[in-house]
């Protein structure tokens, strides 16, 4: 496995341009299996999970072609169908969480879609029963083999229905909108999630030739159609690395402009990073976060603890509570991280207390971080990444601290940040790759 060292306590200047968004690009990449026409997506990130997902489309006969650096165009008019009971599928497709989203559109276009019990971050229980409920409610057949660890699931028709998500899951809804887009009638999508993310999958859809009304909403109508063709899209900037820019500028006591950001699609997240006290500049559809020596946490009306806490969209996205957390570390003034999704993301903090923060895990939800207000840095030293946006957490952390960091585990930070120690050293950080 591979290691960063890390000289910490350096400032940082320059301009970054965040990679294209690794959760829509998961989403839209399997959407190329809807049409056996030729389909172009740009702005797709150089990273593990998503060159994992590229090959398994390829192992399942779609022709793939890298136009250049970001673009590639996708032709799934030959797709083998039989290659999802090959020993290979199940080593291919148990390595990357993002593959049961190639369920629903293999249902809906040939009427049967496996996959086995997908990986991922460690980060607790991450339950698939929202996309199989779903699939059911359209008509599919579904089968669960504990021994195998293969879930399927199959029909000859598909028909289109209401349903009330038990969840309002991203994934679940993406892969649910796949399936009915080929079904027949309408369906009615009930709590669905409303992310960017499912925005731009729908757009994508409809340039296809999709029927789907209620966009950006949570509630979604879809009437299906027999056919749909090839398309050209664009991903969105990663808004989970803007804001770990954001917050990497402020421990750091750096200036860094984040370009072409995509301001209307990042919600509320500037926001929440302003109650923390960092300063934010808009300028055009970039963002420029300038050097301060601190940055001084809000507080509610009545003078209690800010509480920050991640919700549904258009609420604060859970993947930007740890780097909430870190930076939290050297603000002035205390806050409440409310991890209310997953109750394992909160399991690193042990790593930012031996680094010298003030941390009260109060169980697996929750923790209160007491700033430092920079008069005690942190300091430097050797940990793992048990996750992709802990292990980027962790990273920031390092890049403020006295002294030499060690990072172990690396591949989960590669999983989703591209070229990360490569791009951040261009701005005057020392990062060290070691094999």
């Amino acid at each position: 496995m591979g290691v960063f060292e890390i000289k910490g306590g350096r400032e940082l200047k320059g301009d970054l341009v965040p990679q294209g968004a690794k959760n829509e690009a998961l989403q839209i990449l399997c959407a190329v299996l809807l049409t056996p026409e030729k389909v172009t997506i740009s702005n797709i990130p150089d990273i593990i999970d998503v060159n994992r997902l590229i090959d398994l489309l390829r192992s399942l006969g779609v022709t793939v072609e890298r136009l250049n650096n970001d673009t590639y165009s996708f032709q799934a008019d030959n797709v083998d169908i039989e290659y999802l009971s090959s020993e290979e599928f199940r080593q291919k497709g148990s390595g990357l969480r993002g593959s049961i989203m190639i369920v629903g559109p293999l249902l809906a276009r040939f009427g049967k879609g496996y996959i086995p019990k997908p990986g991922g971050d460690k980060i607790g229980r991450r339950r698939l029963d929202t996309h199989f409920i779903g699939f059911q409610k359209l008509g599919a057949d579904f089968e669960y083999n504990s021994n195998t660890n293969f879930y399927k699931a199959e029909a000859k028709k598909l028909k289109g229905t209401y349903m009330l998500l038990d969840e309002a899951s991203v994934t679940g809804t993406a892969n649910i909108i796949m399936t009915a887009v080929m079904a027949e009638g309408v369906t009615t999508i009930y709590n669905a999630a409303c992310e960017p993310y499912i925005q731009q999958l729908c757009k994508m859809l409809i340039s296809m030739g999709a029927k789907i009304e209620g966009v950006g909403s949570n509630l979604l109508k879809i009437t299906g159609v027999d056919y749909l063709t090839g398309c050209e899209h664009r991903i969105l900037p990663d808004m989970i690395e803007i804001g770990s820019f954001i917050g990497m500028a402020a421990m750091t006591n750096s200036e860094i402009t984040i370009k072409n950001v995509s301001y209307p699609n990042l919600g509320v997240i500037p926001h929440v990073f302003e109650r923390l006290g960092i300063s934010i500049v808009r300028r055009d559809d970039d963002l420029i976060i300038p050097k301060q020596n601190n940055y001084e946490v809000d507080t509610f009306i009545d003078g209690s603890i800010l509480t920050v806490s991640d919700a549904p969209w258009p609420g604060f996205t859970p993947d930007l509570l740890s780097i909430i957390l870190v930076i939290a570390t050297q603000a002035k003034g205390s806050v409440l991280i409310h991890q209310k999704m997953f109750e394992s993301r909160l399991f690193f903090v042990d790593k930012l207390i031996d680094m010298g923060a003030q941390i009260i895990l109060c169980d697996p939800h929750r923790a209160t971080v007491i700033g430092l207000n920079k008069q005690v840095p942190l300091r430097g030293i050797s940990m793992t990444s048990p996750d992709i946006r802990a292990g980027v957490s962790l990273l920031i952390a390092a890049l403020s601290a006295e002294g030499t960091s060690y990072i172990h585990n690396i591949e989960q930070i590669d999983r989703g940040y591209q070229n990360i120690d490569t791009r951040l050293n261009a701005l005057g950080a020392r990062i060290k790759r070691i094999d």
